[in-house]
């Protein structure tokens, strides 16, 4: 099974996280079901191209949080997850994904007066609603 995951390794963000954030989010929205099969940990490392060692940190770290479980001799399965853990980790990633953002337009030099309307214009083009015109 291919997962639509990509890793930079020119992110500041460990590359562990990167997988746990991107599979968290396809487990939330629904894309990986709870039962769904995932990769075995050496096939998800060479696909990412990242070391066996790093895919199984952020395996452990899913399991630990309940998000998956691995059952010996059979593969590593999609937990049911209650919707308080998806809300709480959908915040979570949220939250994480804005800071990037905006941590990275104050960097080009952007006020919070254009960000904002950067920030709805990029809202709009994906919703179809205009709040700046």
């Amino acid at each position: 099974m291919k997962l639509p995951i990509t890793v930079s390794e020119e992110s500041k963000e460990p590359i562990y996280h990167q997988i746990e954030s991107q599979l968290k989010g396809l487990m939330i929205s629904g894309q990986l079901v709870p039962g769904s099969v995932l990769p075995s940990i050496r096939a998800l490392s060479n696909e990412l191209s990242c070391s066996v060692i790093t895919t199984r940190r952020a395996y452990q770290n899913l399991e630990n949080e309940g998000f998956i479980k691995t059952i010996q001799g059979k593969g590593t399965f999609v937990n049911e997850v209650d919707q308080k853990s998806k809300d709480q980790t959908k915040e979570q990633v949220a939250s994480s994904i804005l800071e990037k953002t905006i941590k990275d337009l104050k960097m080009l030099g952007m006020t919070r007066s254009e960000a904002e309307k950067f920030f709805f214009n990029a809202m709009d083009k994906k919703w179809g609603e205009n709040h700046y015109e």
